[in-house]
């Protein structure tokens, strides 16, 4: 019988299968490999910045050796809230090497619109201030106390002006002003030592030492003026002895 004859009749039979030509062991023990598992993917490991935010904002503004590196290093620093939820970061303005150095209070929405200190209402009033003595913002340089305005114009905190002062402080330490104008209760707070915070009768000059030793004359915050004319005779008062100062040197 031929080979052929012989695959016919095992198909008659029913053997549908294939058998190899060596005879398998059914009862032998199998080594099953071990199953391929998913490698269990690490968590990215994220170096977080050392230190508070207050001490990453001083590192940050110590590195700084110009206003344009200061104004960078602000723009890039991402451990105060308040610059994601503002529009622009406002950095100072005017002459650096004036002398003069004007701080306002914390930016409104017109200065967070435009990103420019004094802006609005606000500005329009300081200017006709400074016109009333022969001034102009091209003769000071003009900043806010911090570089973003609080969501809805609240009050910045005590801890909001903690982390934003060293950019404060280095900017006054990069441009070296003899004197300070300090607008607004919480700037005077913010910058001036408690023995210099005591209200007096009359506009007078204090000293400070953050980070220079410098003076400093505290004058009415322009909102309070818009809010409040009668606080206006203390700001003319003010206007007047930083007139008589000026013509002094």
């Amino acid at each position: 019988m031929d080979d052929f004859a012989i695959l016919r009749l095992q198909i008659e039979w029913g053997a549908d299968e294939a058998l190899d030509t060596d005879p398998v062991d059914r009862l032998r023990a199998v080594a099953h490999p071990a199953p391929i598992l998913a490698k269990r993917a690490e968590p990215a490991v994220v170096e977080s910045a050392r230190g508070t935010p207050a001490e990453r904002a001083f590192a940050a503004a110590a590195q700084a050796d110009s206003l344009e590196a200061l104004k960078t290093a602000i723009a890039a620093f991402d451990g105060c809230a308040l610059r994601d939820t503002a529009g622009h970061s406002v950095f100072a303005e005017g002459k650096p090497n004036s002398g003069l150095l004007l701080i306002g209070e914390p930016p409104g929405a017109d200065e967070d619109r435009t990103g420019h200190p004094f802006a609005g209402r606000e500005g329009a009033l300081l200017d006709k201030m400074l016109a009333s003595i022969g001034l102009t913002r091209e003769h000071m340089l003009l900043t806010p106390l911090i570089p973003w305005r609080p969501p809805g114009g609240r009050p910045a905190n005590a801890g909001e002006i903690i982390v934003c002062l060293p950019f404060l402080h280095r900017l006054i330490a990069l441009t070296r002003p003899t004197r300070l104008v300090l607008m607004g209760l919480q700037t005077a707070n913010a910058i001036l030592p408690a023995a210099a915070r005591r209200r007096r009768a009359t506009p007078a000059w204090v000293d400070c030492a953050a980070p220079v030793t410098v003076t400093a004359l505290v004058l009415p915050g322009l909102s309070a003026l818009l809010k409040n004319p009668l606080e206006r005779r203390d700001a003319w008062a003010g206007l007047r002895l930083l007139r008589r100062t000026l013509d002094e040197t």
